[in-house]
Order: C-alpha cells, then structure tokens, then sequence
C-alpha cells in the first residue's frame, strides 16, 4: 500500500512540474528584467527612471491609466509611435512618440516592465500578442 501512495504522490510530483505556471512565472521575470534593460535604454530620457514622466511633456506610465485600460493600444504605441492629444490620468498631453524598431521579443519584455513596475500591475505579455499589433 506505501509503495502505491509513493507513487501515486511521485506522479503528481511530476505532473505538476511540467505544468506552464512554472516556466511562465520564470519567463516573467526574465522577461521584465530584459524589458528594464531596454527601457533603460530607449525610453528613460522621456518616462523617467520612475515612470513618472514630464508634467506637460511627457507622459506617466507609472499608474497610468492610459496604459493601464488597454494594453494592445499600449503595444501599437510602441510600434507605430504616437502622435497627437493623449489624455493620461486627466492631464493632457501634446507630442510625438516615435516607433522604434524593435523585435515583438523586445516590446513584450518592455510591456511587461512597464506593466510590473512603479504599482502598476498587468497581465503578461507575449510575442504573439505584439506580433497581432503589427500591421
């Protein structure tokens, strides 16, 4: 009877190892730890090393509501720039984001730093999702 338990309690062990929610979990992180090296490269200068922005220039992505509501928007914004009149956390915004060439790798691991840092809280983003932004 110990020996059947064994191995019954061995097989959920195993099974439960090679579920996705490990690796995703892992993933996650890595991802957010690329996407922090890229952000710290390209878009530091305007969003800040905070999120927080520039009052009246630049807009924030920390606690943003922008962001936050939606974020296949979020992920075009990074593809195809964005110009014109943007409204964040109730202040208005005037300006030009230009698209920047990177990978659908590369602005999966920026969405999801932006998305896990300075309080905001998102969902995981994935290669595909960016790549069906893509016109």
């Amino acid at each position: 009877m110990k020996l059947m338990q064994f191995i019954r309690i061995s097989a959920i062990i195993l099974l439960l190892s090679n579920l996705d929610y490990p690796a995703c979990a892992q993933s996650i992180g890595e991802s957010i730890m690329r996407g922090k090296e890229i952000y710290s490269r390209e878009c530091i200068t305007c969003h800040m090393e905070n999120g927080e922005g520039i009052m009246g220039a630049f807009p924030p992505l920390a606690k943003s509501d922008y962001l936050l509501a939606d974020a296949d928007r979020a992920i075009k914004a990074i593809l195809e720039g964005l110009s014109g009149e943007v409204v964040v956390n109730g202040q208005t915004y005037y300006g030009e984001m230009t698209p920047v060439d990177f990978t659908d790798k590369e602005v999966a691991d920026i969405m999801n730093y932006i998305l896990n840092s300075w309080g905001n809280e998102g969902e995981m983003v994935r290669e595909s999702d960016v790549k069906k932004n893509r016109n």
